[in-house]
C-alpha cells in the first residue's frame, strides 16, 4: 500500500509515519513537508519494516499528481495550527491551510486517492450545551481565522465528494496532547506541562478555568487514522474525535498528581475567554472505534520527557 502524508514531520505526522509502518507493514510511505518548523528530527531512525520517500514542499505550489501515482490514500496533516496566534496571521493561514487542502482535494479526486482531512472541534466555537456533527451550520461559531479556515476546508471537501466522487471524509480533533518526535507545546495540555516541569506558573486565561473543551490523546489520533484506512470508511462524512471533555482544572489537577507545587497563574484573552463547549464523537463510536487514550498517561509521559532535560 502507498501512503502519502502531508506535514509528516509535526506533532501527529511524525508519530503517524512511525506508527503506520507497524500498522501497514511493508507499506511505501510518501512524507511531505514544507519544514517551516524546522523539526528535521521526525525524520531520523525511521521504521524499517516500511520504505520512506521525503519531499520537501510547499503544497500551494507543488504538484501532486505524479506523487500520487498508485497511492491508496493521502493523509493531510498540513497545517498552521496555532488558533490564537492566527488573528495576527490571518492571510497566511488562509494561504497556507485553505489553497493546500484545495490542490491536495483536487489532486486526489483527480487521481482517485482516497483522502482523510483534519479539522477541528475549534469550529464549534463557544457553545451551551454538547454539540455534535448534526450541529447546524448556522450554529457553529469558529472564534479565530484558523477555525473558519477549517471550516470553509470542510465544506470544500464534502463538495468535491458530491460533485467529483471524491473519497474522503474530513475529522474534527480535539487538542492534541501526548508525546511525539515532533511535538509542540502551543496547546493547552502540552503547554502545561512544559511550564510546570520548568518551574514557571502556569497561564489560564482568566475564565476558562472550568470551561469544558474537548481534547485529543495523540495515540487516538494515530489511531483513528489507522482505522479509517483499514475499514474502507470514505464517505464524506465530518467526524468528531476526541478521547476526553475536560475542564482546565481537570487537567491542572492531574498535572498536580505529578508536581504538586505547581503555581496557577491567571490571564487574560478577550476572544478564547468565551470558549467553552462539550463535543459528542457518537458518530465515530458508531463506527466501531474505541478509544483507548488517557491524560494522565499522556501527561507522564510528557512530563517524564521533559524531566529528563530538566533535572
Amino acid at each position: 500500500m502507498k501512503i502519502v502524508v502531508t506535514g509528516a514531520t509535526g506533532h501527529i505526522g511524525s508519530l503517524l509515519i512511525r506508527e503506520l509502518a507497524t500498522k501497514f507493514a511493508g507499506s511505501k510511505i510518501v512524507m511531505i513537508d514544507n519544514m517551516m518548523t524546522n523539526r528535521f528530527p521526525s525524520l531520523f531512525n525511521l521504521p524499517a519494516t516500511a520504505s520512506y520517500r521525503f519531499i520537501e514542499a510547499d503544497l500551494t505550489h507543488f504538484d501532486l499528481t505524479s506523487t500520487l501515482k498508485d497511492a491508496y490514500v493521502l493523509i493531510h496533516l498540513a497545517a498552521i495550527t496555532d488558533a490564537a496566534g492566527s488573528f495576527d496571521k490571518a492571510e497566511l493561514v488562509e494561504r497556507n491551510n485553505y489553497h493546500a487542502t484545495l490542490k491536495v482535494a483536487n489532486a486526489c479526486a483527480l487521481t482517485g486517492t482516497r483522502l482523510i482531512t483534519i479539522s477541528s472541534t475549534s469550529v464549534y466555537g463557544t457553545q451551551s450545551e454538547m454539540v455534535s456533527e448534526e450541529c447546524p451550520e448556522s450554529e457553529l461559531k469558529p472564534q479565530s481565522p484558523y477555525a473558519v479556515t477549517k471550516l470553509r476546508e470542510e465544506e470544500l471537501v464534502a463538495r468535491l465528494s458530491l460533485e467529483s466522487n471524491l473519497k474522503a471524509v474530513s475529522c474534527r480533533f480535539g487538542t492534541i496532547f501526548g508525546t511525539s518526535p515532533g511535538m509542540r507545546f502551543h496547546t493547552a495540555v502540552n503547554k502545561f506541562c512544559w511550564q510546570a516541569v520548568m518551574g514557571q506558573p502556569i497561564s489560564i486565561w482568566s475564565t476558562a478555568y472550568d470551561q469544558k473543551r474537548p481534547y485529543l490523546d495523540i495515540v487516538d489520533a494515530v489511531n483513528a487514522i489507522a482505522f479509517l484506512i483499514k475499514n474502507d470508511i470514505f464517505n464524506g462524512k465530518v467526524f468528531n474525535v476526541l478521547t476526553h471533555n475536560l475542564t482546565v482544572r481537570q487537567v491542572t489537577d492531574t498535572i498536580k498528581d505529578f508536581l504538586p507545587e505547581i503555581q496557577i497563574q491567571f490571564v487574560d484573552h478577550k476572544i478564547m475567554n468565551q470558549m467553552s463547549y462539550e463535543v459528542s464523537c457518537d458518530r465515530f463510536l458508531s463506527l466501531g472505534f474505541s478509544f483507548e487514550g488517557n491524560l494522565k498517561r499522556g501527561i507522564f509521559d510528557t512530563i517524564s520527557l521533559l524531566q529528563q532535560a530538566n533535572n
